[in-house]
């Protein structure tokens, strides 16, 4: 499933269809916020159906609005800038998701800090998109 969201993200151009690339990023996400809800409950049980709601809810939607917000602000930076195809772009989406992170947590600090980390994780994946980088090379035949 993942890859094949990173596949109908990375097929729309930078910088184009902000709405529809939005709507891929929160939909990733919404499964990782899903997927962290899941651990959540197992290792920490809740006391009631309604409380594992809750909290499932909690992840799930927090995640979403993350995914939407870096969708978001990375390809309007892509359109203002007029410069598709930058590292830069990404940079802002991911500091833009961080410091949503942070409001959520009601935390500057932390929000100063996700904003650095998740903005630099999201420029170093676009410029290994641009220029082919690899994390690990395919079996050998």
């Amino acid at each position: 499933m993942a890859s094949m969201l990173m596949k109908e993200y990375w097929d729309i151009p930078d910088g184009t269809n902000c709405h529809h690339k939005a709507y891929v990023t929160t939909k990733m996400g919404a499964a990782v916020g899903l997927a962290a809800s899941a651990y959540h409950l197992v290792f920490v049980p809740p006391d009631s159906t309604s409380e594992a709601l809750l909290r499932a809810g909690k992840f799930t939607f927090n995640m979403a609005a993350v995914g939407a917000i870096f969708g978001i602000a990375s390809c309007i930076s892509a359109q203002v800038r007029e410069k598709p195809d930058d590292p830069l772009n990404y940079f802002f989406g991911g500091c833009a998701a961080g410091l949503t992170l942070g409001a959520r947590m009601h935390n500057y600090t932390t929000g100063a800090a996700a904003c650095m980390y998740m903005g630099a994780a999201a420029a170093l994946l676009k410029a290994g998109k641009m220029e082919g980088w690899r994390l690990a090379s395919g079996p050998r035949v």
